[in-house]
């Protein structure tokens, strides 16, 4: 297996370039089910099955497994969108230097893209069946919280044993087996514009208002417990000499336990549920759309066998836990044994400087068909 796919480096590497040169941001439909349309291609060829799910505002979907796959136990999760807009490809394209590929996605996860595919195949070059073990869900709007794939990849995940989630290793290398619970709320207020200098007193200020709200939510952050609560982009009034009639805030939720999550969303409802400037008022939308990945005792059977075939092919694993959001955060909160960061190592993603570290390519390919064959046993 190690041979098979060092003698497809140069391929998987042009399959690589082809993905990275394709813009495929979370906005960009057409990019992402150009994606698509090219990973279809290669699964079908191997002969596996590909169901298209079409989506009308989003990327379209992709749920992948073999025509032989019955009951598979493990699903295997990845994203084909990305941060970067429409354009950025023509102004940074796919490029090699030294032993790094450079380009929008090629870590976040264009590359993980590549490793699934070729994991697939060396198991089939070494007749192993574990192919037939594996459900693929490939979404196209992870990057924006997952709306429209929520549902699919739970839907696809049930009654399966293990999760394996594409995102990049870390820089590291180190495998991701906890991640904090993300939240992604909106504060529309709404007061009584007047002019600021003939008749102020028959205003109300939206965004005075909202500045109460601002340090009120931000009085809720505990790091020591890991709970944050960062306001992160308000906007608001229409001029300097109005006073303003309306005014909003966009707030990011994080916390560590899932225990944490009722008690915050009841602490921004009460905040919220009252006003400060008399006459204004406030709206609160949103939710806790990814609760956190704990390291539970299945994650931590599931990261001993990888541990294992990492001792097996020469690959030091090691884990940690990271504040990001995946979607490892919604096989993990069904009780399903879900390690995140399968995919190759890298580093600097959603920057001009995002990279891949070009010999883990294969050899995070190798680690995931091979966790893949001993799942299987």
């Amino acid at each position: 297996m190690k041979e098979y796919l060092q003698n497809n480096q140069s391929n998987m590497l042009e399959l690589l370039e082809k993905l990275v040169n394709i813009d495929s941001g979370s906005t960009s439909k057409e990019g992402i089910d150009q994606i698509g349309s090219i990973l279809s291609k290669e699964y079908r060829s191997i002969g596996f099955s590909v169901q298209v799910l079409e989506e009308e505002k989003y990327g379209n979907h992709l749920v992948i497994q073999h025509p032989l796959a019955k009951d598979p136990k493990i699903i295997i999760v990845a994203h084909m969108d990305t941060v970067f807009p429409n354009g950025t490809v023509q102004s940074r394209p796919f490029k090699v230097e030294g032993g790094r590929a450079y380009g929008p996605g090629v870590i976040d996860m264009k590359a993980s893209q590549v490793s699934i595919l070729y994991a697939m195949k060396a198991l089939i070059h070494s007749h192993s069946k574990a192919y037939q073990d594996v459900v693929l869900v490939l979404n196209s709007d992870e990057e924006i919280g997952s709306p429209s794939s929520k549902s699919l990849i739970e839907s696809k995940a049930k009654d399966k044993k293990y999760a394996l989630i594409m995102e990049p290793a870390r820089k590291d290398g180190s495998l991701v087996t906890a991640r904090r619970g993300k939240g992604k709320y909106t504060i529309n207020v709404r007061g009584r514009a007047a002019h600021s200098g003939i008749e102020p007193e028959k205003g109300r200020s939206a965004i005075e208002e909202l500045a109460h709200k601002v340090i009120q939510l931000h009085a809720l952050n505990d790091h020591s417990k890991g709970i944050s609560v960062n306001v992160g982009l308000i906007e608001g009034g229409s001029s300097v000499n109005t006073v303003s009639d309306s005014a909003i805030a966009h707030v990011d939720i994080r916390i560590t336990e899932r225990e944490q999550a009722i008690p915050i969303e009841r602490k921004l409802e009460k905040i919220c549920a009252s006003t400060d400037v008399k006459g204004t008022e406030v709206e609160l939308v949103g939710e806790m759309n990814r609760l956190p990945m704990e390291k539970t005792a299945r994650t931590e059977s599931l990261l001993h066998v990888i541990e294992k075939v990492g001792e097996q092919i020469g690959v030091e694993v090691k884990d940690t836990a990271t504040g990001g959001g995946s979607d490892a955060s919604f096989t993990a909160a069904m009780g399903i044994a879900t390690v995140d960061g399968m995919g190759p190592v890298g580093g600097n993603a959603h920057s001009e400087e995002e990279y891949l570290e070009i010999p883990s390519l294969t050899e995070r390919t190798e680690l995931l068909a091979k966790t893949i064959a001993a799942l299987g046993e």
